[in-house]
C-alpha cells in the first residue's frame, strides 16, 4: 500500500533530538525522504538508523542554522539533487537564559534570536522557491505558549517565539493563494530536554511525549492539510486562529 508521503522530501531543522527527532521519523514512516539538519552528528546518526528500521531514507546534514550561508547552500543543493521540497518543519530552537530582563547580556539575546527567529527567517527566503515547486508544500513552525504569555525570566525565548509566530503568519497571508500552506505548533510541556532545563524539578513521566506530539504534526504536513496562517495548540487538540487583541 502507498505511503501518504511517499515521494515527498521534508526538511526538518533540529532533528538530532526531542520533537524534531520524533517528527522526522514519524514523517519518514509516512513515506518521505528526511533532510534532517542538526548540530550533533551522532544524534543524527541514531536517526538514520531509526529511520533505516522502518524502511525510510534521510539525507544527514549536520549545521548549525546561525550559518545562513550554510542555509542557503542547502537550498541550493537541494534544488540541484530534487528541483523541490514538500515540506519544511522549522522545530530548532535554544531556550535562553533563565533570568531577568535586566540581568541579560546583548549577545546572549541575540544568540537566541539568531536560533529561533533569524535562522527561520533565511529557511523561509531559501526554501520558499522549492516549496513553490511542489504540488503541496507545506511548512510547519513550532513555537510556544511563552510567546502570547510573556513568561517572567525567559524573555528571549518568549520573545524569539512571538518574533517567529508573526513572522510565519505574515509569510501565511503573502502565499495564501499559492499551493503553499503555513502554519504554527504549539506543543506545551513535552518530556523534552528543553523542559527539563526549564524544569528541573518536574517528573518527566507526567508529561506527553515527543512520539505523541508528531502523530499531530505529520497530518500538518500533508497533501490535503487545507488550512494556512493557523496556530495548532496540542494541549488543547485545537487549531485556532489569530485574533487581535480585544
Amino acid at each position: 500500500m502507498t505511503k501518504p508521503l511517499a515521494n515527498r522530501i521534508a526538511l526538518v531543522t533540529g532533528a538530532s533530538r526531542g520533537i524534531g527527532f520524533a517528527t522526522a521519523l514519524a514523517l519518514a514512516k509516512a513515506g518521505a525522504h528526511i533532510v534532517a539538519t542538526a548540530r550533533t552528528q551522532g544524534g543524527l546518526e541514531e536517526l538514520d538508523d531509526e529511520i533505516q528500521k522502518e524502511g525510510g531514507s534521510a539525507t544527514l546534514v549536520p549545521l548549525n542554522l546561525t550559518d545562513s550561508d550554510g542555509i542557503a547552500r542547502l537550498g541550493a543543493g537541494l534544488h540541484e539533487r530534487y528541483g523541490k521540497l514538500d515540506i519544511l518543519v522549522g522545530n530548532a530552537g535554544v531556550l535562553g537564559p533563565s533570568s531577568p530582563v535586566g540581568h541579560i547580556e546583548l549577545k546572549t539575546f541575540n544568540d537566541v534570536m539568531a536560533v529561533n527567529v533569524s535562522a527561520n527567517f533565511q529557511l523561509i527566503r531559501c526554501m520558499e522557491p522549492l516549496l513553490k515547486q511542489s504540488d503541496a508544500g507545506r511548512a510547519v513552525f513550532i513555537t510556544s505558549g511563552a510567546a502570547n504569555k510573556a513568561t517572567a525570566y525567559v524573555s528571549p525565548y518568549a520573545a524569539s517565539k512571538a518574533a517567529l509566530e508573526t513572522l510565519a503568519r505574515a509569510w501565511a497571508q503573502e502565499t495564501a493563494n499559492t499551493k503553499l500552506r503555513v502554519n504554527l505548533f504549539n506543543p506545551g510541556p513535552i518530556r523534552t530536554r528543553m523542559r527539563a532545563t526549564l524544569m528541573p524539578g518536574e517528573d518527566p513521566a507526567t508529561l506527553e511525549t515527543p512520539e505523541q506530539v508528531a502523530e499531530f504534526i505529520v497530518p500538518m504536513c500533508a497533501p490535503d492539510w487545507t488550512e494556512t496562517g493557523k496556530f495548532y495548540d496540542y494541549k488543547t487538540r485545537s487549531l485556532m486562529s489569530f485574533r487581535s487583541p480585544a
